[in-house]
């Protein structure tokens, strides 16, 4: 989330004259899309622009939504669109700032619901996230050459796919009401396998910190329920290649070493 560009309320307004929305707030991170929250007298919304040309993307996840939210995920969807603002109603709750064992049980009982909802979505390619990574991987050698070391081996980065996966399962990309979890921004979802993204979302929950506790607590609950059962040893693989995966993506994409460095600690 951030801002990229800037929208006045009269301007939202005019886009959506039905609401009558009361207030508008940029979100403070991300870079790539813009994102703001706007209120009503009684009622906060998503006001979103995609800052990409992917309208054939944004088609696939408003869709996906649909499908999700009718099969009784907490997932935001779009409501209205208008000039390339999309409004999403905003999930009650907000994002964990500690992360606590009823997170982690939420996280896996959601991410087996999901596996097992998305098995019926096949998709058989990954190339272009694997031309990113290998584009990604010259800049590094060539500017961030120390970095480049302990992240070479991402040239094999392949995620052979079991089916469509969220794939982007940080902290920031959850709300918690209580003990229910939502999940939001589907749009950089792909092809992938179940473990890349249960470990994905256990290196953004801050998993490798509590290490064996939190990980085995997820694989316990994931396991029961999962189209396919994860091993602890073939978790722990994906999470090495999902932290080196995103500090890639932190020098690249972002310049940020700093959070690369977080990430490879």
């Amino acid at each position: 989330m951030g801002v990229v560009t800037q929208v006045s309320l009269g301007e939202v307004n005019t886009l959506f004259p039905s609401y009558n929305f009361t207030k508008i707030e940029p979100t403070l991170s991300g870079i790539i899309d813009t994102t703001y929250i706007i209120y009503t007298n009684t009622s906060s919304y998503i006001l979103k622009k995609y800052e990409r040309d992917i309208p054939q993307k944004i088609a696939q996840d408003t869709k996906l939504l649909n499908e999700l939210h009718a099969k009784g995920f907490n997932v935001p969807i779009c409501l209205t669109q208008n000039q390339g603002w999309y409004l999403y109603k905003k999930l009650k709750g907000s994002q964990p700032k500690y992360v606590k064992s009823y997170h982690i049980q939420a996280l896996a009982r959601f991410l087996a619901k999901l596996h097992c909802t998305m098995s019926t979505h096949k998709c058989t390619s990954n190339q272009i996230i694997e031309e990113e990574v290998l584009t990604a991987l010259r800049y590094t050698k060539e500017n961030y050459f120390g970095y480049y070391k302990r992240l070479e081996f991402l040239k094999h980065f392949n995620l052979k796919p079991d089916a469509c996966i969220h794939g982007d399962i940080f902290k920031d990309n959850t709300i918690f009401d209580g003990k229910k979890i939502g999940v939001i921004d589907f749009i950089d979802s792909s092809c992938g396998t179940f473990a890349y993204d249960a470990a994905v979302a256990l290196v953004g929950f801050d998993a490798r910190v509590h290490h064996h506790y939190f990980i085995n607590l997820f694989l316990n609950t994931y396991n029961q329920h999962a189209p396919k059962k994860i091993t602890k040893k073939r978790l722990l693989y994906k999470m090495k290649v999902a932290s080196h995966f995103y500090a890639l993506k932190r020098v690249y994409a972002y310049k940020n070493t700093f959070r690369a460095q977080e990430l490879l600690a």
